[in-house]
């Protein structure tokens, strides 16, 4: 990682410690315009990274300040289903980590299984389960980095949940809470894979999320999970599901993203939790 950070460092300006780290899923770029002193590098320049090639991911690194609180936003991220390996994926955050975050907020776009969380909602995700192919933590593992064997039964911060539940709550913004179940993709899922992963217990299903968990977990950050609901999962509607229809309802989550995120950041603070 030490030549990645050099160049990071190139761009970032001096003393510039960012304590919280967010990853924007698709529809969700409008949060990264609320950063102020913005400062951005394409990920296409930073060695062992490429730019996604899915709309409504920019592929852009961008440092900055959210109320006052000095944070790195990843502004796109990086998906098995293009062909990827889980390399660029563990760089993008361990950068976050190397850069000084403690905390790693991920946001997605996701199906949801709950009937009181529709198109345009938000969900807290409280837990995950993984169809996504293999881990990756497969390979040699730096003890420097974090442990072989990762625990996952507090992958999503019990402290976390609770402060952001209190900010969403603060704001009158509904905020159903759920298990997420991550896919490979690129096809969406059928009627039977849904009846069958909410027998597992899922509430939402996506095509991202748990690989950067597990790499967060693994170097010590502590991880809050949203994600902005844009369809029905496959058979519980007559809605047809597209990737227009993701972005377009990720729109309208992100007016609420852009005033829970911020709030929340500013109670972590405050409360002495970076």
């Amino acid at each position: 990682m030490t030549d990645i950070m050099a160049v990071i460092h190139r761009y970032a300006p001096r003393d510039f410690v960012p304590k919280i780290g967010i990853i924007l899923g698709s529809g969700l770029a409008s949060l990264a315009e609320q950063i102020e002193n913005p400062i951005s590098i394409p990920y296409q320049a930073i060695p062992g990274l490429v730019s996604s090639e899915v709309a409504g991911h920019a592929s852009l690194l961008v440092m900055g300040y959210l109320n006052g609180v000095p944070i790195v936003c990843l502004r796109g991220r990086l998906h098995l289903y293009e062909g990827l390996s889980y390399a660029p994926i563990r760089t993008l955050v361990r950068i976050v980590k190397n850069l000084g975050c403690s905390i790693f907020i991920v946001t997605c776009a996701a199906g949801s299984m709950l009937r009181e969380a529709g198109p345009g909602d938000l969900m807290m995700i409280t837990d995950h389960i993984n169809f996504q192919p293999g881990s990756p933590l497969v390979g040699p593992n730096d003890e420097s980095i974090g442990p072989r064997f990762l625990p996952m039964e507090n992958a999503y911060d019990l402290d976390l949940q609770e402060v952001m539940e209190e900010a969403a709550g603060r704001l009158h913004i509904p905020l159903s809470k759920g298990v997420y179940l991550s896919t490979l993709g690129p096809c969406f899922e059928t009627p039977a894979e849904i009846r069958a992963f909410m027998t597992l217990g899922a509430n939402a299903v996506g095509m991202s999320v748990v690989p950067e968990v597990i790499i967060a977990r693994h170097c010590g950050m502590r991880v809050a999970c949203i994600a902005a609901i844009t369809n029905a999962a496959a058979g519980l509607s007559d809605e047809k599901i597209t990737h227009e229809h993701t972005l377009q309802f990720g729109e309208v989550a992100a007016r609420k993203l852009i005033k829970l995120i911020p709030e929340f950041i500013k109670d972590v603070t405050a409360n002495g939790m970076v």
